[in-house]
């Protein structure tokens, strides 16, 4: 034991550990390394002697032995300025961060705007740097998930490409939370509703689109395609978008769009319009983001559970590095319609 110590600084070995616990070294390592593979009682014994002998795995020694980095990727194929602008990210980072706070993996941020940066990511990922990705937001046409999947690195991604989606994937429910919103606007007297989509190539937006249409066609509201402005989940597109809705449909009374951000943007020209919100013109977003609470009057949004989608995420990624994952789930999170001022 002694000498053991010496070689060792004077820290606690392995050997030790399984010497306290009564156990070998492989189960001692299995325990440690979080393997389902040990009965109760042999985790709390291995446990018990960690505690005592106030033992600290030797993470590089470990990640040789195992062929791992203990790092994961996330992944946001969005430029910088997106990032920075837009709350949903920040949300995911928190949840993604509060899972892995008590395990030793390291995050990694990679922001993958543009193609030399996408290059340089599927580079360093074929290089198997990290044990598993996180993507944020991809769209359908990205060719970073088949890339994930010929390399076999473990991978989950908030909210599904296609209603196929082979890849682990969490989502809130965006169809429900948009024809609930439509629903309520229907509620308060509103017959001429327009909405502004996020891009559609991203199939969350069209998940939202559908809610829109299914809550019109629920109240026997005849589809007006005018009523429809594809944006791009920005401010300015937000705007945009409000612009093209005015000018085709003037007499609008509703607006729901499928951000807060969005949402945003179009108050600003509904004021510029002299459209008095809720009066002439109600208006609802997405998200319950902080751009919600903050406008005035505040805003009528869809609230996902954003920072619980993240931790989700990384939970399920942890799951499929250790191998204890033998499929790869959808999960799909409820909404909430959270009634402000603006409708």
């Amino acid at each position: 034991m002694a000498a053991g110590r010496e070689r060792n600084g004077g820290r606690p070995t392995l050997e030790e550990v399984a010497a306290r616990a009564g156990v070998g070294r492989g189960t001692a390592s299995r325990v440690i390394n979080g393997s389902p593979r040990v009965s109760e009682a042999t985790r709390e014994a291995v446990e018990a002697a960690v505690a005592e002998l106030g033992y600290v795995p030797n993470r590089a020694a470990r990640a040789l032995a195992g062929n791992r980095t203990d790092a994961i990727a996330l992944v946001v194929p969005e430029p910088e300025t997106r990032f920075f602008a837009e709350p949903y990210f920040s949300a995911i980072v928190r949840g993604v961060g509060a899972a892995l706070a008590d395990t030793e993996m390291q995050l990694l941020l990679t922001l993958a705007g543009n193609d030399r940066e996408r290059r340089r990511l599927a580079q360093y990922l074929t290089a198997h740097r990290v044990d598993g990705v996180l993507l944020v937001a991809v769209h359908a046409d990205d060719p970073l998930p088949e890339l994930l999947e010929q390399l076999g690195m473990p991978c989950v991604i908030s909210g599904a490409r296609h209603a196929a989606e082979p890849l682990a994937s969490v989502d809130s429910d965006n169809f429900e939370g948009a024809r609930a919103a439509v629903e309520h606007l229907v509620s308060r007297g509103r017959r001429r509703v327009a909405t502004i989509t996020g891009r559609l190539e991203v199939y969350g937006a069209q998940r939202r689109l559908d809610g829109y249409r299914a809550a019109l066609a629920t109240a026997g509201l005849p589809p007006d395609e005018r009523l429809i402005a594809p944006a791009d989940f920005t401010e300015e597109g937000g705007a945009r978008a409000m612009r093209e809705l005015l000018a085709r449909r003037p007499d609008l009374d509703a607006v729901f769009a499928a951000s807060d951000v969005m949402a945003a943007g179009a108050r600003q020209v509904l004021r510029e319009a002299d459209r008095r919100i809720p009066a002439d013109v109600a208006l609802i977003g997405f998200d319950d983001s902080v751009v919600a609470r903050h406008m005035h009057p505040p805003l009528t949004s869809v609230r996902q559970p954003i920072e619980e989608m993240g931790r989700r995420m990384a939970e399920l990624l942890l799951e499929e590095i250790a191998g204890r994952s033998g499929e790869r789930p959808t999960v799909v999170l409820p909404t909430e319609l959270v009634v402000r001022d603006s409708s």
